[in-house]
């Protein structure tokens, strides 16, 4: 393939940024024939689009292809990975260290589609599904997502998605979150980790504006969420397995930090 076909395919300038991240095939046997990129043309058509695995439409690999690398990926890690790398070339690009030194935190309550899995209820807002915890860099660019049940509270998820960090960002000092994460968690955090948690208030709303007023720092992080509602296979959880929608989570980032990569100069 060449340039891209559908909206969502890979032009050749974004293909030559991914293209060195994608993992090699597995020494021994037969030589990889399969069309990589057309595969990664077929994964982002279906995170955009929300179309269902057998219906990717016939010009890319067939869809039990797709979905083996999808599943090996997302076992293995692979689209964290690929997160991490564009993410640090994105902030480069933008004249930024590759590393931040300061984080939103949030959490989206998504509800789901008819198909098995762990799910919950969340009372404040709620919703019948999941919850999404996501971490973010100044940028809005993802740091870490953990996909839990939306019975949880933010600060047990706040939890899970810190451990997932795995100490990857030592300049990492300062994070702000909503009024939800207040309390003793401040000082947990502190403790743990040696990071400043701050709490944003929520602005008062002027007499006679339109609309939510917009928060200080916590746009960002709100921005991100609003992103992956604009890939409609995000727009619910249709995902059995919680890892499977982190791992559509990275995916979408990884396309959207493509974008700016193939037309920066």
């Amino acid at each position: 393939m060449t340039d891209a076909g559908y909206p969502s395919d890979l032009t050749d300038a974004e293909w030559a940024q991914l293209e060195p991240l994608i993992p090699p095939a597995k020494p021994g046997g037969r030589p990889r024939t399969t069309d990589m990129r057309a595969v990664c043309n077929a994964l982002f058509y279906l995170v955009r689009t929300g179309c269902q695995w057998r219906f990717l439409p016939r010009e890319y690999p067939p869809n039990q292809t797709v979905y083996y690398y999808f599943r090996q990926w997302r076992d293995s890690g692979v689209f964290q990975q690929l997160n991490d790398a564009l993410r640090e070339r994105t902030r480069v690009a933008a004249g930024r260290d590759p590393t931040p030194s300061a984080a939103i935190l949030d959490s989206q309550s998504v509800p789901m589609a008819i198909q098995p899995g762990p799910r919950g209820y969340d009372g404040h807002k709620r919703v019948k599904g999941r919850k999404r915890h996501v971490l973010v860099d100044t940028l809005g660019l993802l740091l870490a997502v953990v996909v839990l049940s939306a019975t949880l509270d933010d600060r047990s998820g706040a939890k899970a998605t810190f451990l997932r960090l795995e100490w990857r960002f030592p300049r990492l000092r300062r994070i702000w979150a909503d009024g939800g994460y207040s309390g003793r968690f401040i000082d947990w955090v502190r403790l743990a980790y040696g990071w400043v948690l701050e709490i944003v208030p929520n602005p008062a709303k002027q007499p006679g504006s339109r609309g939510m007023p917009v928060a200080k720092r916590r746009w960002v992080v709100e921005r991100t969420l609003a992103w992956f509602g604009l890939s409609r296979r995000l727009s619910k959880d249709y995902e059995t397995l919680p890892r499977s929608q982190e791992a559509l989570c990275y995916a979408s980032m990884c396309r959207r930090m493509l974008t700016r990569l193939g037309r920066a100069p």
